[in-house]
């Protein structure tokens, strides 16, 4: 009797992340646009209410710049901008296999589309509206929930790619050394 051979099977797909990415980005945008219309319906403009003392303040502000007020009179640029950066994530997102890159990704979305609620829904109209800001540390210009998501994902996503993490991997890429000859096969292996 011939034994049974096991029929060889591919090494498994990594997993896909677009799951994570979608439920980081739907927790910071619900956050992002629960606390503007608290914000709204709780503040004055131009009364702030402090927190800790003077330093840190909820503060109403409408902003129809970029960070720090920026760019004021291309509030449609901006607009355009954060709508490209949303397409550019979900045609990422096909790809994305590592979880890290999906959480900042999915801070990145969820920031931006919390900003884009505001420039397409706020006055004083489409692609035009201000984006509400009501958090004021002390020097610190006043900011919102998705502010400190958008720059956290970004500041994550640099540390992955400096550190060698890629979006399409499981794990640290890491080059192969060149043999003795100095040719290198240029591949890359996942460690």
């Amino acid at each position: 009797m011939d034994p049974v051979v096991a029929p060889e099977t591919e090494p498994a797909a990594p997993p896909r992340r677009l799951g994570l990415l979608l439920s980081v980005a739907t927790v910071v945008l619900l956050a992002d646009v629960v606390t503007k219309v608290l914000a709204v319906k709780m503040l004055t403009p131009g009364q702030p209410v402090p927190i800790i003392g003077d330093t840190v303040t909820w503060t109403l502000v409408r902003n129809s710049g970029a960070a720090f007020s920026m760019a004021t009179s291309y509030t449609w640029v901006l607009t355009l901008i954060a709508s490209s950066v949303v397409l550019g994530i979900i045609w990422m997102s096909r790809r994305l296999v590592s979880p890290w890159w999906a959480i900042g990704l999915g801070m990145i979305l969820g920031g931006a589309l919390g900003n884009l609620v505001d420039r397409f829904f706020r006055a004083p109209g489409h692609l035009q509206g201000h984006v509400v800001d009501f958090l004021s540390i002390g020097w610190w210009p006043v900011f919102n929930v998705a502010d400190p998501a958008v720059v956290g994902g970004a500041i994550l996503l640099v540390a992955l790619s400096v550190f060698g993490f890629d979006f399409d991997a499981v794990g640290r890429r890491r080059v192969v050394d060149s043999n003795a000859d100095g040719d290198s096969d240029g591949s890359d292996e996942q460690a």
